[in-house]
């Protein structure tokens, strides 16, 4: 499948926000206004949608999120969709979208994580378009350390564009801000130390090429076995290989354990050249840490197994294309991922 990107972001052009999943109640509405400034403040103008009630699991009826979502990925004024965050069941919308007429226009940006991967993931694999796996708009105000990228920077490259990140070496763990009381946070409070690590067992330097695809663990098990699911549709040919990321978001490691197995029986995994796991919060078992979870999943697949990367809950986010070409190196001297827009 080809693989379609996105014009690049340039100030005045429009960003949608709608929220697939979950909305934004009544005590975080400041934190939502202050955010979209954020955006205005870049240059951008910005659409709000009708699909944003926190007073429920959901925003709206399904059938109402996902007719708002299409709408906005078919406009051809709307250049980024950007939801508020994740949530819980966008899972509810797969039946309702239209991939073969997304198939057919001209592509836009969709960014977004957590539950949002739900429609990220099937939207590259069913459509060919490329998505954003990076920051939701309540987290775009936050400051960016050294050796990451704002999905904003992302998003504003040509296609054609070759670009790295690595480790900051920072990180903040189960330390959130409070933004109904302080709805301008734009600093995290960095509590941790640390960078990647390899998780797998062998040794030596890691360089591996592969097209990238992933997200939240919790969120795409419920996919495996699907179309929904099968990385195989984005590979141009039998020689072309992927490099998997996933996450784990607040799930013990024994359910994780159970997920990450459905996901590599599911096939998921079964082209990965190395597979790529978020730094998480999530809560160890009696039994089991989530990197033993990863393992006892993942472990016998025989490839590089990178831990601790910046693509999960835990600020700061590493955004990453799916459908992108990615070089992973991992090495004793540098590691960095490169992503080319091609």
């Amino acid at each position: 499948m080809e693989i379609r990107y996105p014009q690049p972001l340039k100030p005045g052009d429009l960003i949608a926000v709608t929220a697939p999943s979950s909305g934004v109640n009544e005590s975080l509405q400041q934190r939502l206004n202050f955010a979209v400034q954020n955006l205005r403040n870049y240059g951008f103008k910005v659409q709000i949608g009708s699909c944003m009630d926190g007073t429920r699991h959901t925003s709206a009826p399904a059938e109402e999120r996902a007719a708002e979502l299409m709408r906005m990925l078919l406009d051809p004024a709307v250049k980024a969709v950007v939801p508020p965050w994740g949530g819980d069941t966008a899972i509810d919308l797969m039946s309702l979208l239209d991939f073969e007429t997304l198939r057919k226009v001209e592509p836009t940006w969709f960014v977004g994580y957590s539950d949002i991967s739900t429609l990220l993931v099937p939207l590259t694999l069913l459509s060919g378009m490329a998505t954003l796996h990076g920051g939701n708009l309540m987290d775009t105000p936050y400051e960016v350390p050294d050796g990451l990228m704002s999905w904003i920077e992302v998003a504003s490259l040509p296609v054609g564009t070759k670009f790295r990140q690595f480790s900051p070496g920072i990180f903040r763990l189960n330390d959130w801000d409070d933004w109904e009381n302080n709805p301008q946070a734009t600093k995290h409070l960095w509590n941790g130390r640390g960078g990647w690590e390899r998780f797998d067992m062998a040794v030596g330097p890691v360089d591996v090429r592969g097209r990238l695809i992933g997200g939240c663990i919790e969120t795409l098990v419920n996919l495996a076995g699907t179309a929904f699911l099968d990385s195989s549709r984005m590979l141009n040919s039998v020689e072309e290989s992927s490099i998997v990321y996933v996450e784990a978001s607040g799930v013990e490691a024994t359910t994780i354990c159970r997920q990450l197995h459905g996901m590599r029986l599911a096939g998921f995994f079964n082209d990965a050249q190395a597979i790529l796991v978020g730094r998480t919060g999530a809560p160890n078992s009696s039994s089991l840490t989530q990197r033993e979870a990863v393992l006892d999943a993942l472990g016998m697949l025989g490839i590089p197994i990178i831990g601790n990367v910046e693509c999960g809950h835990v600020p700061p986010q590493l955004p990453i294309v799916n459908g992108a070409k990615g070089h992973l190196v991992f090495a004793e001297t540098e590691q960095y991922l490169e992503q080319e827009l091609t």
